[in-house]
């Protein structure tokens, strides 16, 4: 390059300076804090999944934003939910149908993750808890990450973890992570003079004793650990001068097995007050679904029915449980205040994009089922909140069909994102569509995305990833279509009949109906 060649570039490189400095600093693009929680289901104060939920932190939340009465898993089960909607690609699409880890699927490792391309952006990323499923530090290389999943406190009996002796057989049997439940305060093998007996934390290899007295002299809970965790950081964020914004991502455990909380949380919900969700006897009995599972086998089934046979009355069981669960669920909503006031009480309020959800649902004993990774609604349905200042629409309720595959470009539109999600040729672009238009105006039905969510099951091993032999489900705003691996179908019609009771895929009056959504999931998966 001659003197000449310089001075002419010259400018540039004063213009790119300044566009990188201004990148870098942020430009005052948002700061992201996006929790998601585990098995939460609709049991949240606004979305009528439970007539006593008390969730007051999201209910004031929800009121300061959006809420989407319309949202799913696009796979209601934590591994592929977590890794569809962290690199925003189908289930269908990458191959990550369940629990295999992501790391050894060539399209989810060759995909950058949300919080690598907020990293790959300039912005500081931290995260704690429950984020991704199968965690890995290589996912958070030049990030500050402070824990994985933690499901405790659970049960101890001095040399495993068991389900809480106080638990009642066979439910018990169902061992320490699902067959566990009850307040903190029912302290396992208390007084039993069991050498290191009671409460831990800890992953699946660890155990890490939890002190607990009574509920004022106690260690914390993962999920208690966690939030404190995130209210500091965000007080180091707020002495932080260095001008870039940040995205945070915090996973909370609870509701998820074993349902342990604090006892406060249990006494908001008085057992003899407890109403059990409405049941429909031989619910299943116009569906496929145990034509293609096997009863005995199927772990949904067997909760339900463990937890049916540990009660003289079915109703007495299915309360207590019911009551652990709400308990649980407050318990969350307790965390999840901790964060949102600190955010509030910040100077980061007024710039701070907050997105509150879950992987996916909950059976609460619908038919005959206690779990999740099923295509009803129970399994489906998630709480999706999103608080954008100066975007999203303050107390309002969206009711189009929306699904966690749209959080992803969301993020991308509302933070402005640069650069290829794709790591390489061997990743894939987005899948889902960015819902600004619905934070803007709620009411509409106009928007970028698809009129009926997709969601999908994974058929099974002997499938052999054949995108034809899964199970898959599309929910329009008023129908829900089902079409198992087998070809039999479901559909429900949720104005008339919100509780999926009524299958209507057998009466001739929806035949052209039934014909346009088996057109519709032709073309969307591509089978």
């Amino acid at each position: 390059m001659n003197m000449n060649d310089s001075r002419q570039c010259f400018p540039f490189f004063i213009l790119l300076n300044f566009v990188l400095s201004g990148f870098l600093s942020g430009m005052d693009r948002p700061n992201v804090l996006f929790v998601i929680c585990d098995d939460l289901n609709d049991y949240i104060e606004g979305m009528d999944g439970h007539p006593q939920s008390k969730t007051p932190n999201i209910k004031t939340l929800a009121e300061s934003g959006v809420q989407f009465q319309n949202a799913f898993s696009n796979n209601p089960v934590c591994a592929p939910s977590r890794a569809s909607l962290l690199t925003g690609i189908y289930p269908h699409n990458s191959g990550q149908y369940f629990f295999d880890k992501w790391e050894k699927n060539k399209v989810i490792s060759n995909s950058k993750m949300i919080h690598e391309h907020f990293r790959d952006n300039g912005y500081k990323v931290a995260g704690a808890g429950k984020v991704l499923h199968h965690d890995s530090e290589k996912v958070w290389k030049g990030m500050e990450h402070f824990s994985s999943a933690d499901y405790g406190p659970f049960a101890y009996d001095g040399k495993k973890k068991v389900a809480n002796p106080s638990v009642p057989r066979p439910f018990s049997d169902l061992g320490h992570v699902v067959g566990s439940y009850g307040p903190l305060s029912n302290v396992p093998f208390k007084d039993s003079g069991i050498k290191n007996a009671g409460w831990v934390n800890g992953d699946w290899k660890n155990n890490n004793p939890m002190k607990y007295v009574d509920e004022k002299n106690r260690g914390f809970t993962p999920d208690e650990s966690n939030a404190d965790w995130a209210v500091n950081k965000i007080k180091d964020f707020e002495n932080d001068n260095d001008g870039r914004p940040f995205f945070m991502a915090i996973g909370f455990v609870r509701p998820h097995t074993p349902l342990h909380a604090p006892k406060k949380f249990f006494d908001l919900h008085p057992l003899d007050q407890v109403e059990i969700p409405l049941l429909k006897e031989d619910d299943v009995a116009d569906t496929p679904y145990f034509k293609i599972n096997d009863r005995k086998k199927n772990k949904g089934h067997k909760h339900y029915r463990y937890l049916k046979e540990s009660y003289p009355n079915f109703e007495d069981g299915l309360r207590v449980f019911t009551q652990a669960y709400l308990a649980c669920v407050s318990a969350v909503d307790h965390n999840i205040g901790k964060i949102v006031q600190a955010i509030d009480n910040s100077r980061f309020k007024k710039n701070t994009i907050i997105i509150l959800t879950s992987d996916h649902g909950w059976h609460m004993g619908e038919k005959e089922y206690i779990a999740k990774n099923t295509l009803w609604e129970e399994s489906c349905r998630i709480p999706f909140i999103v608080r954008a200042p100066g975007i999203s629409r303050a107390a309002s309720v969206c009711t189009t069909p929306i699904s966690l595959i749209d959080l992803y470009p969301t993020l991308v539109d509302l933070c402005d994102l640069q650069g290829d999600t794709k790591k390489n040729s061997k990743g894939m672009n987005l899948d889902g569509n960015s819902i600004r238009s619905l934070l803007i105006q709620p009411s509409t039905k106009d928007w970028s995305g698809p009129k009926e969510v997709l969601s999908m099951v994974y058929g099974g091993p002997n499938t052999k990833g054949q995108k034809d032999l899964q199970n898959y489900t599309l929910r329009s705003e008023k129908y829900r279509y089902i079409r198992y691996k087998s070809g039999e179908e479901e559909l429900y019609d949720h104005e008339k009949d919100s509780n999926e009771w009524e299958n209507l895929a057998s009466n001739p009056e929806h035949a052209l109906l039934l014909k346009d959504f088996r057109a519709k999931l032709a073309e969307r998966v591509g089978i």
